[in-house]
């Protein structure tokens, strides 16, 4: 069979002739190697130890799972359990529903995705920018930046439940345009129709893509690239103008001024002195009077701009032109999404704002067009009006409030203001791991913002009420005043944890506290900071398993399960550790390769 990759790769160059139909698909879920990178894939992602309802995870996953699915799926008797249904926080205080599927599934999911994103990724529109890569919340800030200059109204788009209102046959409509395999199709039809256990109660899923699930991201996308497409189009037929008719008072002055002009230099060339001076105020009050002025018509009818991003069921749309024409285009966007993807517009949260009076909110930030005729000069010296039109990126004041009240570091004192306060429930961590636990929160919260104009005063604010929550937790830990404490792990000016480990003596800090504005971030930078420490070998675990070898026992030409551990660091922290654990610390693998026998006797105990 072929590498899945050379597949891939085949499905991919195909995908650019937007009327080629894939007919032979689904053989490709007979390809054992297409599973094994499929596990490559989860095994990096936590999540694989979430056990599903057959209460089964990644731990001890072997060619013999690989081989049961392939025949499943051969026979056509292949069918999904249901996902596990849980909770989790949202902001506004509701709770957001996921589904999770038990891992088998997520693997037939994983080499499905996999198929899909050959097919769609490429002809996606650039406007997208959830679950693709190279593109992230980051992306489509900065896209918003870019090309949002001058906008006078922004339309902040709101669809209503969209994950949990996908219609099906209509995704699958969408589907078949590009697929002509009703195998293919069928499968997806199980993981669509598989239903959820809530409270170990079976429901049906009528419609909807479940959030957790495996291929719901990209059948998101693919949904929603049609409302992308549509926009497209509207953004072509809106458009008017090649650009601003000249402002008639701007050509006016600046006629004058340069008549002005003229005459000083006549003055000179006759050396003619006295009335220079004068000429030079009168020139100089028509400058200013001319940087008050817009160059183009602010007013003209003729010339007309949208521009649109969207991240996952968010967007927002920019609008040079009147207000009437905003509120038009919200229409529009509404009357397509019912008729063609059978979705709501909620018409109360889907607000038309004033972008240079009032903030647009979109991932979590806040969006405004700078309106200032302030003069700065340019790279080439010139002195221009570089601020005006030039959209703006803040990081609200609630949240970095939210987050302090969220990890219970600050509380309401007697005058009414903020005051740090110590997080009890950090008494029982050593402190080393108080240390970093504060670091970790204040770096997550700059990686998001910091691409704000403000994030350095309002991270400098975050900074100094969490350093003063750490002095109270470790005050009250040690039953201790801050003064105390302060003397104690105060070393040149830097709070600094000393710890010891094999090598000697290491200190962890707490954060720098410098937050400075990120302008641009290249593709490795957006959103999070990499994670380079899950691995450190560069062999696969695919190879481990076809090797065949029991890496505890050392038995060869025998059936290997996947051992799998959460957190390399919790074995590190047991006092006593077995030979299988110390195994795992010495090659530094949260994973080990055993064989069937050898993996029993570790869940029972006995090694």
């Amino acid at each position: 069979m072929q590498c899945p990759k050379v597949v891939l790769s085949n499905l991919q160059k195909k995908s650019l002739d937007e009327k080629y139909q894939y007919t032979r698909l689904y053989r490709n879920l007979y390809n054992p190697d297409f599973f094994l990178l499929a596990y490559d894939n989860l095994s990096k992602n936590d999540g694989a130890l979430t056990m599903g309802v057959d209460q089964r995870s990644i731990d001890g996953f072997s060619m013999e799972e690989v081989s049961r699915l392939i025949e499943a799926l051969k026979n056509k008797s292949y069918q999904p359990y249901p996902s596990k249904r849980v909770y989790i926080p949202k902001k506004n205080g509701k709770k957001r529903p996921l589904g999770i599927p038990s891992f088998c599934d997520k693997l037939v999911q994983e080499v499905i995705r996999m198929i899909l994103e050959a097919i769609y990724e490429p002809n996606f529109s650039n406007s997208s920018h959830a679950y693709r890569k190279g593109k992230s919340c980051h992306s489509a800030l900065l896209e918003i930046k870019r090309t949002f200059t001058g906008c006078k109204w922004f339309i902040e788009g709101d669809i209503k439940g969209f994950f949990d209102n996908i219609e099906h046959h209509t995704l699958v409509k969408i589907l078949r345009r590009r697929i002509a395999d009703e195998t293919f199709i069928e499968l997806i039809w199980k993981f669509l129709r598989g239903g959820y256990l809530d409270e170990w109660k079976f429901h049906n899923t009528y419609s909807g893509a479940p959030q957790g699930g495996i291929i719901s991201p990209i059948l998101s996308n693919i949904y929603l690239n049609e409302l992308d497409t549509c926009m497209e189009s509207f953004k072509t037929n809106f458009n008017k103008g090649k650009g601003r008719k000249k402002n008639t008072e701007y050509k006016r002055l600046s006629n004058k001024v340069r008549e002005l002009q003229k005459k000083i230099d006549r003055a000179y060339e006759q050396g003619n002195l006295e009335n220079i001076e004068s000429l030079k105020e009168k020139l100089k009050a028509l400058k200013q009077e001319l940087s008050e002025i817009a160059y183009g018509d602010p007013m003209d009818n003729g010339y007309k701009r949208l521009t649109y991003v969207r991240y996952a069921d968010d967007f927002l749309i920019g609008i040079i032109g009147s207000k009437e024409d905003a509120q038009s285009v919200r229409d529009e966007i509404a009357t397509f999404l019912k008729a063609d993807l059978n979705l709501e517009l909620s018409m109360e949260k889907t607000l038309i704002t004033n972008a240079s009076s009032k903030c647009a909110q979109f991932l979590g930030y806040e969006v405004k067009v700078f309106k200032s005729q302030t003069i700065r000069t340019d790279s080439l010296g010139r002195k221009r009006r570089l601020l005006n039109g030039k959209v703006q990126l803040k990081m609200p004041h609630s949240v970095w409030v939210n987050k302090l009240q969220k990890y219970q570091a600050i509380e309401m004192g007697a005058n009414g203001t903020w005051k740090p306060r110590p997080r009890n429930y950090f008494q029982r961590n050593e402190d080393l791991e108080i240390v970093a636990q504060y670091n970790s929160e204040i770096r997550g919260l700059y990686n998001y913002y910091r691409l704000a104009e403000n994030v350095s005063n309002h991270m400098h604010r975050f900074a100094y009420f969490m350093f003063y929550s750490m002095l109270k937790t470790f005050a009250t830990k040690y039953r201790t005043r801050t003064k105390q404490i302060r003397q104690k792990y105060m070393k040149n000016g830097r709070f600094t944890v000393e710890y010891e480990t094999k090598r000697g003596i290491k200190q962890i800090h707490f954060i720098e506290r410098s937050f400075p504005r990120v302008y641009g971030l290249s593709k490795e930078q957006t959103d999070l900071v990499p994670n380079t420490r899950y691995i450190l070998s560069t062999t696969k675990l695919s190879d481990r398993i076809k090797a065949e070898t029991c890496e505890l026992c050392r038995r060869s030409n025998t059936t290997i399960h996947m051992h799998h551990v959460k957190r390399l660091k919790n074995l590190r922290k047991k006092s006593s550790k077995s030979y299988l654990e110390q195994q795992m610390i010495a090659r530094n693998r949260k994973t080990i390769a055993l064989c069937k026998e050898c993996h029993m006797k570790r869940h029972k105990g006995e090694i």
